[in-house]
């Protein structure tokens, strides 16, 4: 019995949740669904999957074993995908990791596009500001803001997101509007952003002409995810910095404010990441480019 087309077998039944579904979904009988996992384990000489009446449920041998045969299986499509007119019709699974604020306020609008020049793409997309392992998670790409540290990846630069300070107008009736940055030291209350890794609090730097300032600022609440720093602005909680790209609607409706219009911040570089030994996956080179692409047509995605 085929091996490739067991192993396929057994992936399909631990992500549909049984024979039946994956037999539907493979377009082949049930009975041979179960006789391609018993070969499979009689081959392995482990149980791969429990069976009762009402469920199946994968073993502790079976979830390592479907991790390792996804890969494999993702690597073999990988394979066919580069060869001959697959490259100019890209196909197969893809797992992608991004951001909170850049997936719901520009990736995400935007994948109906994607899904029409690419229909044979199946998109799994990880939205969160939390930083993922591309080789222990099984990644195929990332959508990455900040200074990258890991040397062994491939990095594409896409862009570019400058910084506002903006509150709300409750927050600034209530404590006022600071004319300097110090002041945001001891006279008003920041929410402050924290890394997801290290948590570590991030500082604040402001610069005009040649004054340049390190702001720590004094905070009551830290978040660790865009989206939830945007709310806590909205709520009145404190004085944030938010790209400008996800603040515009908000200052256009009067809910937040900018303040310290005339210090500039830092910007942020945006890159779309992979690791090294998915550089000829069609499916991984058709997503890159379009993400390039999406970045590069948005003014605020470019800052200098």
């Amino acid at each position: 019995m085929d091996q490739i087309q067991s192993m396929r077998a057994f992936t399909r039944v631990v992500e549909a949740g049984s024979f039946t579904k994956a037999a539907e979904s493979l377009d082949v009988p049930k009975g041979t669904v179960t006789k391609q996992i018993q070969a499979l384990e009689t081959r392995l000489r482990v149980r791969l999957l429990n069976r009762t009446t009402r469920r199946v449920t994968v073993t502790a041998d079976g979830a390592a074993y479907y991790e390792r045969t996804l890969r494999l299986l993702s690597d073999l499509d990988d394979i066919e995908a580069s060869m001959g007119n697959a490259q100019a019709r890209p196909s197969g699974r893809l797992r992608v990791d991004i951001g909170a604020s850049v997936a719901r306020l520009l990736v995400i609008p935007a994948l109906q596009g994607f899904f029409e020049r690419y229909p044979d793409i199946q998109l799994d997309l990880g939205v969160s500001d939390r930083p993922v392992d591309l080789i222990a998670d099984n990644v195929d790409c990332v959508i990455r803001g900040g200074e990258l540290t890991e040397q062994s990846l491939v990095a594409r630069r896409i862009g570019n997101i400058d910084f506002v300070t903006v509150a709300s107008p409750a927050y600034l009736a209530r404590h006022g509007t600071p004319a300097h940055p110090t002041e945001l030291e001891h006279s008003h209350t920041m929410v402050s952003f924290f890394s997801s890794r290290t948590g570590r609090q991030y500082n604040h730097y402001f610069e005009c002409a040649d004054e340049r300032h390190e702001i720590t600022g004094r905070y009551q609440l830290a978040v660790n995810e865009s989206n939830a720093l945007s709310e806590a602005g909205l709520a009145g909680l404190g004085i944030v910095a938010l790209t400008r790209f996800d603040v515009k609607p908000h200052i256009e409706s009067g809910a937040l404010v900018q303040i310290l219009p005339d210090w500039k911040r830092r910007t942020l570089p945006f890159y779309v990441v992979y690791p090294p030994n998915r550089h000829l996956s069609a499916k991984v080179r058709a997503f890159v480019d379009w993400a390039a692409e999406l970045f590069a047509k948005n003014p605020y995605m470019q800052a200098r």
